[in-house]
């Protein structure tokens, strides 16, 4: 009887399905076709961020410690390519919160016990002339966090700031 919440940002069941998607691709080979053939498409996956040659650029040159050689081909291809370089940046969920523990303490406001599951995914796909030059992923395969608030005066806790800033 106690209240669940669902969050589900993604066309994938499971972290492995979305790190196999993105594992993959081949870089140099890989085209947008192959891309929406594994359920990746930015106008059809929700919370995907479509990037700019210099929204690039600011993620992979941050500082003068990082030299050219240090970078991937695949990067390397991408920011010569100049206007013809773009990126998807993928961020994909299912997340399940449900309050557990005693129905009466809960309901009183005295302890509530919130418990989060699921699984949360980054992936990034860099493409020239629509072509695959570079994919990463990364992200928490088992989400588990547990969450418990414990209010000693129950439904009265919040009564003391309320009268406080209402005078």
């Amino acid at each position: 009887m106690l209240p669940r919440a669902r969050s589900e940002s993604s066309p994938f069941k499971t972290f492995e399905e979305a790190r196999d998607a993105i594992e993959a691709l081949v870089p140099m080979k890989s085209d947008v076709a192959a891309l929406t053939t594994l359920g990746i498409d930015p106008v059809q996956q929700p919370n995907t961020v479509i990037l700019t040659q210099s929204d690039i650029v600011r993620r992979f040159v941050p500082s003068a410690l990082l030299k050219r050689e240090d970078l991937d081909p695949g990067v390397l291809a991408c920011l010569e390519a100049r206007d013809a370089c773009r990126g998807w940046e993928i961020s994909a969920s299912r997340i399940l919160k449900a309050r557990t523990g005693n129905l009466l303490a809960d309901f009183t406001n005295f302890s509530r016990r919130t418990e989060t599951t699921g699984w949360r995914f980054n992936g990034l796909v860099l493409l020239v002339n629509d072509v695959v030059v570079y994919r990463a992923w990364s992200g928490q395969p088992r989400v588990n966090e547990i969450e418990v608030n414990t209010n000693p005066l129950g439904p009265l806790q919040d009564m003391g700031p309320a009268i406080i800033t209402s005078q």
